[in-house]
């Protein structure tokens, strides 16, 4: 199996790596960064790495990335320390239009990516809990909101041939735990705090378990 992994060198992404490492001993994992060096040494130096250097605007450098791949993981998100500095003109959701594009031009179908409650789904239902985070969010870092939103409008229509699962989460934190819990806002099961653990081990465990295509989960630690 060959899986590229976007948004490798963020919190997320690094544990992600690791994940499908101790998961999927015999499959090779390509990271498309823009900066290789906050790759920690270890995998650096793991065979089963492949390190492509690009920006998510550079169509030639993500399509190399994209060649033979099975499973397209996303880690990408606004940037929480940039908060109301985000960019206004919704980077990440435009990336996604292209990362799209290529999936479908090297015929990979199945795409896991990150998202928020800030993306909404048919099967939420009200919360006072998840209204406020959403709401301060949409008021305090407009721009972030935006693209976030941009990114779950995006995903399902320019992906909606793809085996899309937009796995939306509250609340990160840094806890060890790896289970979680998945439904949607306001089912009476989910919460407002994820471990980003648990995040990780979520999105490896659906590649193959595939629980959730064309669905859009939120997942709370358990």
């Amino acid at each position: 199996m060959r899986i590229l992994i976007l948004g490798a060198t963020g919190g997320i992404g690094i544990l992600l790596i690791r994940q499908v490492l101790k998961i999927y001993q015999s499959c090779t994992i390509i990271l498309y960064v823009r900066s290789p060096e906050k790759i920690p040494d270890d995998l650096k130096e793991n065979p089963s790495l492949i390190i492509i250097k690009g920006q998510l605007e550079d169509e030639d450098a993500l399509s190399k990335a994209m060649e033979d791949v099975d499973v397209v993981v996303s880690a990408l998100g606004p940037s929480v320390r940039k908060g109301p500095f985000h960019p206004s003109n919704t980077p990440l959701a435009h990336a996604y239009v292209l990362v799209i594009k290529l999936m479908h031009q090297h015929q990979v179908k199945r795409l896991i990516c990150l998202g928020t409650p800030s993306i909404t789904d048919a099967a939420d239902k009200f919360n006072l809990a998840f209204s406020l985070l959403v709401n301060g969010v949409a008021i305090l870092a407009r721009n972030a909101y935006n693209d976030v939103v941009a990114i779950g409008r995006n995903v399902r229509t320019e992906g909606a041939d793809l085996d899309w699962t937009i796995v939306r989460v509250p609340v990160l934190t840094d806890k060890d735990s790896e289970e979680v819990i998945a439904g949607y806002v306001g089912d009476g099961k989910t919460n407002t705090f994820l471990s980003r653990s648990g995040f990780a081990a979520f999105v490896v465990n659906e590649i193959e378990k595939r629980d959730w295509v064309q669905k859009a989960p939120l997942i709370c630690s358990a």
